[in-house]
């Protein structure tokens, strides 16, 4: 697998994954990297590229402005790397708020790319419970069934390519 970091330039690829969900400012587990490493056990997956929108040179001190020129590049790779991906992986850690994870469900909800996990005790489970089913959005309750069914559908995509 590739991983592909902002502000790293997003090229075409034959299967991509973008890893959204709960960041917290950087102040979450950093469940994107036990994902990479589960899916870099698969030799099949190589070729795959991984969006992780984690950047390494995160300044939380960014004002979070449309002015901000760091910001700004920051939101728009998320959103270019989301609509490239083949693949969306949103996780929603339960003592997270992640509201800008929820956001990018609604922007992506009738993208059909979309595979969800929002663990228990998330404070708007219901709001993600309902949408997922309204938008026939496939779910799982646990981050370790997502990251199985995410790598299983990369394995698919890439076996039909």
């Amino acid at each position: 697998m590739r991983t592909i970091l902002p502000p790293e330039i997003i090229l075409p690829s034959d299967v991509s994954v973008f890893l959204a969900g709960t960041i917290d400012m950087g102040h979450s587990v950093d469940w994107q990297q036990t994902f990479i490493n589960q899916a870099n056990k698969e030799e099949t997956l190589d070729d795959v590229v991984v969006f992780n929108p984690r950047r390494k040179s995160w300044d939380h001190n960014w004002t979070q402005s449309i002015e901000n020129i760091w910001f700004s590049e920051q939101v728009n790779w998320e959103l270019d790397a989301m609509e490239s991906a083949d693949v969306i992986l949103l996780f929603l850690e339960a003592n997270s708020k992640s509201p800008i994870s929820m956001m990018e469900l609604g922007l992506f909800a009738d993208s059909g790319k979309l595979m969800v996990c929002c663990e228990e005790g998330f404070w708007r489970k219901g709001n993600i419970d309902i949408v997922c089913k309204r938008k026939e959005i496939h779910q799982y309750r646990t981050f370790d069934e997502l990251s199985a069914a995410v790598i299983a559908k990369l394995k698919d995509l890439v076996e039909s390519k």
